[in-house]
Parts: structure tokens; sequence; C-alpha cells
């Protein structure tokens, strides 16, 4: 039985409150899945899980009954077709009939098709106070600089990192004793609840997703 109605119209941020509780989450992964734990625990409606690489949250995804499907990226080289790639996601993500994406550690940077795919519908989550520390280092360039405090963001992905709407944030403490290794788990400490609680925000209508800005000519 179909759930809804076929439409050639994308929903976009605001639409996500016609599905009710009926939103579906794909969930992109490329570690050890605990973020996707988190969010199962917290009883999210995810339908779908979709990895780069063999990882844990396979593991993850069989133990909650869901089948992540492998996207697997082969290539790793100046050559990489990003695009193709990402329509590759796409289509896994549109075969679940996904209504809201969930990046959860994902390890590929993705193009414009996902972006085009779900508008303003797909969150990440970053482990410092953006926009301070964008990119792949955030929590070492944070201990580097020597700041006092730093913490988690959840905020929507575009096609620029780390520059999206910002929609959750929480600070966590800079210890004086602090390597990057002990202060990243205390910021996934706080990440593994904050970001499924957003997430839950937003399927149960109470949090309006930002639309992204428009990308510059």
């Amino acid at each position: 039985m179909a759930r809804r109605c076929a439409t050639t119209a994308t929903p976009g941020p605001a639409d996500l409150a016609r599905y009710g509780p009926s939103v579906r989450i794909g969930v992109l992964a490329s570690g050890s899945g605990t973020i996707l734990e988190a969010m199962v625990e917290r009883s999210l409606p995810v339908v779908a899980v979709v990895v780069d690489r063999s990882c844990g949250a396979v593991a993850v995804a069989a133990r909650a009954g869901l089948t992540a499907a492998v996207v697997e990226r082969a290539d790793f080289g100046p050559g990489f077709d990003r695009v193709a790639y990402s329509k590759q996601i796409v289509d896994a993500l549109h075969e679940a009939e996904v209504d809201l994406v969930a990046m959860a550690g994902f390890g590929t940077i993705l193009a414009e098709p996902v972006f085009d795919a779900f508008p303003g519908r797909i969150l990440n989550t970053h482990p410092a106070l953006l926009p301070s520390f964008p990119g792949w280092h955030g929590v070492a360039d944070a201990l580097a600089y020597g700041v006092k405090v730093t913490g988690c963001t959840v905020h929507v992905a575009t096609l620029e990192v780390d520059a999206g709407p910002i929609v959750a944030q929480e600070a966590v403490s800079v210890l004086a004793a602090d390597t990057v290794e002990s202060l990243h788990e205390r910021i996934k400490a706080v990440e593994r609840r904050l970001y499924p609680d957003t997430v839950a925000a937003v399927v149960a209508g109470d949090l309006t997703l930002p639309p992204p800005e428009p990308e510059a000519p």
C-alpha cells in the first residue's frame, strides 16, 4: 500500500510537517554507528541506513532490524566522480522513500544531486560550535587555538561543508588536561543526546528547519 500519493514536487523544509509521525528518516554513516544507535534508542523513525564502506554502523542497523545499503566508495583518488556517486546515494534514499536525511559521521563529501533531491532536509552534526572550527579537524583546531569552550552543532547540511543554518548547539568546556581524544569523547557524549533530540523535535513538528541560503550565482 502506498504511504502517500506520488508527486513530482520535492518537499521543502516546512513540508515535513504534513507527514506528521510518518516522517521517514535515512541515516548516512561511515563509522562505528554510535549516533545511529542513539537514534534507534530514541525510537526515531529510521527506515534506511546507507554506508559508503564496511563499518560498525552495518551491525548497528542489523540489530535494529534494518538493512544497511552499502554504496561503496571504491575511488579515493583525484578522479573520483563525486556527482555520479552522489546520484547513487540519492537512488538508495529514494528507494526507501526517505523524507529527512541525517548524516551521522558520513565520510564522503557529497555533491549537488543529494542537496537537489532533499533541499533543506539534510541534517548533520559537527564537533565544534559553528561557525568556528569547521572542517574535518574541528576538535583539534579548537584545542590548538586555546579556546575554553567548544561544543557540538546540529545544522542543515549544504553544498558548502559545515556552512548551513544552525539548528541546535550545546557547549562543552575544554579542560586543562584535555587531549584531542578526551575532548572529542565528551563532545560525542553530548552529540549522541543533542542530535537525536533535535531530529525528534523536527519529526514531531516542534522544530521547523530553516531553509539554506541560496547558492551564490
